[in-house]
């Protein structure tokens, strides 16, 4: 079993590791992502090249990652469905590839919950949609969204679904310390507007 774990949660990295923002970018011809803007390998940094289907794009993809991963081990096996989600969220937060610095995990977190409990998945989309659309700030709706996935993932799957989701957001909250203190001053940017970081 040690060994089928460990396989499960290099599968989940790699998976998880691929960073799609930088490719899709460089191959539409407009050079390294991580130059411009925040820096991030992210949806709303590839927002900021000015493709809305770019960005659209890398969203879809990010999240496909999650979910497929932890798809295709509940179908193989059963076992470490949550360790796969997580390896795959965590292979998009630090991908060998660039130096073990990439996103910030909103996308693929997401996709892990909709692999693990679609209703989860939703619920963090609609919460994060709501809050962009009210406040115009990307980064507080990653943050509202995954305040409440804690409470959903525990509701529509328990104990299982709420260890994950706690880790999750933790990890995402984490990763957002910078723009939670812009926030704080008043010096976030909006949505399609030009980031710091």
């Amino acid at each position: 079993m040690i060994a089928y774990y460990l396989t499960v949660a290099s599968f989940g990295y790699l998976m998880g590791s691929v960073p799609y923002g930088l490719l899709l970018t460089r191959l539409a011809g407009l050079g390294d992502i991580r130059a411009i803007g925040s820096g991030n390998i992210g949806a709303t940094n590839v927002l900021r090249t000015g493709s809305k289907k770019l960005a659209a794009a890398t969203l879809l993809l990010d999240a496909l990652k999650g979910t497929v991963t932890v798809l295709l081990v509940r179908h193989l096996g059963h076992h470490g469905v949550a360790l796969a989600g997580i390896c795959a969220f965590l292979g998009h937060l630090f991908p060998f590839w660039l130096g073990f610095k990439g996103g910030k995990g909103v996308a693929t977190g997401f996709g892990v919950f909709f692999g693990i409990a679609w209703p989860v998945g939703v619920i963090c989309c609609a919460v994060w949609l709501l809050a962009a659309l009210l406040f115009r700030y990307s980064s507080l709706a990653a943050l509202a969204a995954y305040a409440a996935a804690p409470f959903a993932a525990w509701y529509f799957d328990g104990e299982a679904g709420l260890g994950v989701a706690l880790f999750i957001a933790l990890m995402v909250y984490w990763r957002h310390a910078a723009n939670i203190g812009r926030l704080a001053t008043g010096q976030e940017p909006r949505i399609g507007r030009k980031s710091p970081a």
